[in-house]
């Protein structure tokens, strides 16, 4: 009578997200609906989704890391918003593609001591000493 034992038991097929498929952390399925909801293309692919998704969290993740950078130089635990300025300020390629963003080509004034020298031939920056 072999085979009358106890049964192993099939555990239920967990379903996995996208992001968790793809290793991210922003939701894909939220990012992918805006993506259709948003009326930008008739058909949007699966791929689309994810990729963008990445891009978005590789930005962040750099604002942040950046905006961390500059409150540690101010001796700040919190990033404040003028953390995150500054941090894109001086980074090169983020100054260059969010001086499109429509309020954030502002007159910025900085001060002396929160930038270096490089401020001096730049137009459109007052300094406070």
């Amino acid at each position: 009578m072999s085979g009358h034992g106890k049964k192993a038991v099939a555990k239920a097929k967990s379903s996995m997200t996208r992001s968790a498929r793809a290793g991210l952390q922003f939701p894909v399925g939220r990012v992918a609906r805006l993506l259709r909801k948003g009326n930008y293309a008739p058909r949007i692919g699966t791929g689309a989704a994810v990729y963008l998704t990445a891009i978005l969290e590789y930005l962040c993740a750099e604002v942040l890391e950046l905006a961390g950078n500059a409150s540690r130089d101010n001796k700040k635990l919190r990033i404040t918003p003028r953390h995150i300025q500054l941090a894109v300020r001086n980074d090169e390629e983020l100054s260059l593609e969010l001086s499109l963003v429509h309020g954030f080509r502002t007159r910025a004034v900085f001060h002396k001591a929160e930038l270096p020298s490089q401020l001096d031939n730049k137009p459109n920056v007052e300094t406070v000493q």
